[in-house]
């Protein structure tokens, strides 16, 4: 009996040391798992860190539109002025080509251009007509560069070159207007001077040369 009841002592005190164990291993789990469970630690900007880089981006914009503002219309008009170039040598070219005079038209209001022609009737004196046959002879140029048409000897804003006193006199051929360029059937022109001025002052002239025709880009001092 002694003995039996020593066994059961035994274990019972064996089953408590089992117990205990398994309890003690079941909190350390749960709080690892508690712990596996916590959020990572997340690194953030600060309000004062966010307000900071606001400020710094309203500066550098503020810098950079006005450079962007001047490009653009420093594009624009220069992208006119090659347009108006185009048109001219068109214009020479064709009257070559048909031998007869044509008429580069300009409307300093409206930023209209065309080139015309003599009408071929036999309808009053200084009738003209729209060149229909001449490809891009007829456009609109941006309203935001304005145009001006100078001959020399006149309102010219520079001295015409040398050449120009070479050039023969044609205007008792055709009516000269002062929104009007004439180009000739043997490759000359009027001395003239097409000014652009875009709204910030900036200035450029296309000169004529009157011998071959040839317009020349030269930058003006800006008003």
């Amino acid at each position: 009996m002694g003995q039996q009841a020593a066994q059961q002592l035994t274990v019972q005190a064996q089953t408590k040391r089992r117990s205990g164990a398994f309890a003690a291993n079941g909190l350390g789990n749960r709080e690892t798992h508690i712990a596996n469970r916590r959020p990572p630690n997340c690194s953030a900007f600060t309000l004062i860190e966010l307000m900071v880089v606001m400020v710094l981006i309203g500066i550098m914009t503020a810098m950079i539109l006005p450079e962007m503002k001047g490009t653009y219309e420093d594009a624009l008009l220069r992208s006119t002025s090659r347009e108006l170039v185009s048109v001219c040598g068109l214009a020479s070219s064709h009257a070559v080509s048909v031998n007869q005079a044509l008429l580069l038209r300009l409307d300093h209001k409206t930023g209209h251009y065309s080139i015309v022609r003599p009408r071929s009737d036999r309808g009053p004196a200084g009738r003209f007509v729209t060149a229909r046959d001449v490809p891009g002879g007829e456009g609109e140029l941006d309203n935001r560069i304005a145009v001006e048409v100078h001959h020399s000897g006149g309102e010219a804003t520079e001295a015409a070159d040398q050449e120009s006193s070479q050039a023969p006199s044609r205007s008792a051929e055709l009516e000269r207007r002062d929104d009007s360029i004439t180009f000739y059937p043997d490759g000359t022109a009027d001395a003239s001077e097409i000014v652009l001025r875009d709204r910030d002052g900036f200035r450029l002239a296309l000169r004529i040369n009157p011998v071959t025709a040839r317009v020349r880009i030269i930058e003006l001092a800006r008003e």
